[in-house]
Formats: structure tokens, C-alpha cells, sequence
């Protein structure tokens, strides 16, 4: 087991990690930028170390300066929790070429399952259902045209590289087409550093339904079932929930038996999400592959009641996951609720700023996973995410109902949150009868 863990991140996955690392006996190393000077969760671990400003160019994306924060502090592995480095596989490389294991998939499986196009060049080899699209990337104008016209519009051109929701276009005719190609491409070229960019048929109305997986180095993989992120906007989740209502058990279960497919075919280790998109008539469609713990991992220990950071983590120490896959059920439902620093008001327009207030709501069955307190600074350099309020009650109902008191409960004064959206998509009839796709908030709550 590690002696010493740097977390190579900020925020709250960093104090989640933490946290997990204490419980273990685990010593941990954290690093932070000037922004985040004085942030709690510093406090909280055994070692702390500023490496650059606040840009994350200069800082959290700085490989040499967090190796560099690894030696000082004599660390044994290195955890990249999620977003900045997390699906770098250089970075990975790199760590353990110094002598630190990363708390990850391998370099090779992380090439592989994280390039975009590569992924859903196994998943085909796989037998893992794919949208019909390009068989490679897109190289010019006239290849994109002649796709376009074969699978038939509307199409959607997706980077190759990265995620988020980056280097994404729809286009519903010839005309659209080369400014979607051409958007993309820059688009994906800015964010990721590769322009390279593939196409598939847009399927409208889609609900958004990822796996998660842990294997370990001995050949084992499990899923612990599925998450609904259908309920997003501009590809940027806001709520996530286990299980996926209106799903039928054999469509669930046909989508977890692939995602382990998936995972097995690229001799992945450690934590990771399938991703796929599921159509009117539950016809599912393997999108990508997160090599990485997810944001909205908290609402898989749930219902599974397993921490995933500590099976992380003992996975890549070289242990055996200590469960198999019958040992695995969804016990009840649980939610989870981004709380942002964005004005809903006014189109989810970045609100950051000083926390003046906070009043965290609390009872049976929720938890608060969040680094920010009153007197806290929201810094406008990173992503908005301020905290994630989950709920894990016996149905969905009864889910529901408590993340609305909860959120009603909680207070946050001094900036705009994506509390007031929250409660109305809670509210919508659609919602609560579980009938919503991926463009139910920009049809219900944001201006066009």
C-alpha cells in the first residue's frame, strides 16, 4: 500500500481524495495555484505546495512543476482526479517513468479508450453497438459532404480528442456542413492541441446514460450499474441519477454488459465510464470512454455503498477488487445536483465571486461533497462547479423530494447559483415521470 499520495488537482475532488487517503493512513501531498491560496481543504492535507499562478496553463496543467512537487514531497503515486491532467496519457507516462504510479488505466489503454476515434474503432471490433458515422477521421471538406449525404443529416462532427462537450457541431444540411467541419476543428484544436475530428449521425431526442466500471491488473472487471446524465446543457451535466428511470432491466442490463466489454476488450485497469447515448426505441450506442474518476462518482457509491476513490486507489497498489460482480446491487436511488456559481436568470452566465453566506443542508440521506465555505472566493479560472449536493433515498420519489427540501434548505449569498433552475426542472412534470431527453433544459430554461 502507498505511503504518500500527491493529488495532482484542486477543489473538491482533491478534498475527496484527501479524505480517502486519511481514512487509509494514507499520507497526502497537495498542490495549489496563487487563486487558490488559502483554500480549507489545504489545511486538511499533511503537505501543500503553490505551483504557479492562477491560468491552469501555468499551474495545474504544469507537468514538470507537479513531478517536481512529487520529489519534494516523496510521494509513491500520484492521483489526477478528474478534468486537467486526469486523461493525459503523457502525463501518466511520466509519472511512472519517475519512479510514481499513477492512479489510472495504463498509458496504453488510456491512448487507446482516450482518443475518441480509436475507442469507437474497438468498440466496432467489439460488437459494441456505435452510431453509424465516419469509419476514420474527416480530411477534408469533400469526404465530409460525401458522409453527410450517405448517413444521412442531421450529422454531428466531434472532436477527436478531449470532451466536454468541445469540438461538438450539429449540422442539418450541405450548407451548415463545411462551417460545422470548420468550427470543430478549431474549436478542438484550441482546447485539445488536435485538430483531428470524425462524424456521426445525430440522434435526435437522446437520453445520456454512462457505466461505471473498476478492473484491476488481474483481469477482473465489474460494473456498478449506470447513471442518467441526460439532464444537461450545452453537453455540461447538471443533474445525474442511479438508477436510470424508465429504463427497462434488459436495456440496463445489455448497456452495463457492453460497457464491461468495452473495458475488457482494452485491458483497462482501474476506475472508468462508458459512455452511450439510448434512443426512443432503447436503442443504445457506445459514445466514449471517461479514463477517469467521474464528477458525478458519488452517486454510483450510493446506491453500490463502495468507495470508488479507495478502489482507486487499491487497485493501482496492485490489490484484487475485493467484490465480484453478484456482490453488486443498486440499493435504492440517489441524485446528484451540481451546485454552480452561474446566473440561470440570465442563460447560466458565470457568476463568481465572494461567498458571503453558506448554509449547508443536511438529514437523512444527503451529503454535500464541496470545498467552498462563507468568506470563500469563487475564482472566475476554473470551472464553476462550487460543490454537488446528493441524495440517496429508497425510490425516486421520494429522491426527489428530499433534493428539493435540500435544496430549499440550502443558502448561498454573495454570487447567483444553478439552485433556482434546479428546483424547476425538479418541479416539471416531464422530469418526475422520468420523461426527458438531452435538450430538456435548452427547450424549457434557456433563451435561444
Amino acid at each position: 500500500m502507498f505511503q504518500r499520495i500527491l493529488i495532482a488537482n484542486r477543489g473538491e475532488i482533491a478534498l475527496r481524495v484527501i479524505r480517502a487517503c486519511r481514512e487509509m493512513g494514507i499520507k497526502t501531498v497537495a498542490v495549489f495555484s496563487e487563486a487558490d491560496r488559502g483554500s480549507a481543504y489545504l489545511d486538511l492535507a499533511d503537505e501543500a505546495y503553490c505551483i504557479g499562478t492562477a491560468k491552469a496553463n501555468d499551474s495545474y496543467l504544469k507537468i514538470d512543476r507537479i513531478i517536481g512537487t512529487a520529489e519534494i514531497g516523496n510521494v509513491d503515486a500520484i492521483h489526477p482526479g478528474y478534468g486537467f491532467l486526469s486523461e493525459n496519457a503523457h502525463f501518466a507516462d511520466v509519472c511512472r517513468s519517475c519512479g510514481y504510479e499513477f492512479i489510472g488505466p495504463s498509458v496504453e489503454a488510456m491512448s487507446l479508450v482516450g482518443n475518441k476515434n480509436s475507442a469507437r474503432t474497438l468498440a466496432q471490433q467489439l460488437g459494441v453497438p456505435t452510431v453509424p458515422g465516419s469509419k476514420g477521421l474527416i480530411e477534408t471538406d469533400v469526404d465530409a459532404l460525401r458522409i453527410a449525404n450517405e448517413i444521412g443529416y442531421p450529422v454531428l462532427i466531434k472532436a477527436s480528442a478531449g470532451g466536454g462537450g468541445r469540438g461538438m457541431r450539429v449540422a442539418y444540411d450541405n450548407e451548415q456542413l463545411k462551417t460545422a467541419t470548420a468550427q470543430a476543428a478549431q474549436e478542438a484544436l484550441a482546447a485539445f492541441g488536435c485538430a483531428d475530428i470524425y462524424m456521426e449521425k445525430y440522434i435526435v431526442g437522446p437520453r445520456h446514460i454512462e457505466v461505471q466500471l473498476l478492473a484491476d491488473n488481474h483481469g477482473n472487471v465489474v460494473h456498478l450499474w449506470e447513471r442518467d446524465c441526460s439532464m444537461q446543457r450545452r453537453h455540461q451535466k447538471l443533474i445525474e441519477e442511479s438508477p436510470a428511470p424508465n429504463l427497462s432491466q434488459s436495456t440496463r442490463q445489455a448497456i452495463c454488459d457492453a460497457a464491461v466489454k468495452m473495458i475488457a476488450g482494452a485491458k483497462y485497469s482501474n476506475a472508468g465510464t462508458v459512455e452511450f447515448i439510448v434512443d426512443k426505441d432503447e436503442n443504445f450506442y457506445f459514445i466514449e470512454v471517461n479514463a477517469r474518476i467521474q464528477v458525478e462518482h458519488p452517486v454510483t457509491e450510493l446506491v453500490t455503498n463502495i468507495d470508488l476513490i479507495k478502489s482507486q486507489i487499491l487497485v493501482a497498489s496492485g490489490d484484487t477488487l475485493p467484490f465480484t460482480q453478484s456482490d453488486i446491487i443498486q440499493n435504492g436511488a440517489a441524485m446528484e445536483c451540481r451546485i454552480n456559481a452561474e446566473d440561470s436568470e440570465h442563460n447560466f452566465r458565470p457568476s463568481p465571486g465572494f461567498i458571503e453566506k453558506l448554509i449547508v443542508p443536511g438529514g437523512f440521506g444527503v451529503r454535500f461533497d464541496s470545498h467552498v465555505y462563507a468568506g470563500y472566493t469563487v475564482s472566475p479560472n476554473y470551472d464553476s462547479m462550487i460543490g454537488k449536493l446528493l441524495v440517496h433515498q429508497k425510490n425516486r420519489t421520494e429522491t426527489i423530494a428530499c433534493m428539493m427540501r435540500a435544496l430549499i434548505e440550502m443558502k448561498v449569498e454573495g454570487i447567483k447559483t444553478s439552485i433556482p433552475v434546479l428546483l424547476k426542472i425538479l418541479s416539471h412534470k416531464d422530469f418526475r415521470d422520468g420523461k426527458f431527453d438531452t435538450g430538456f433544459i435548452e427547450r424549457n430554461f434557456m433563451k435561444q
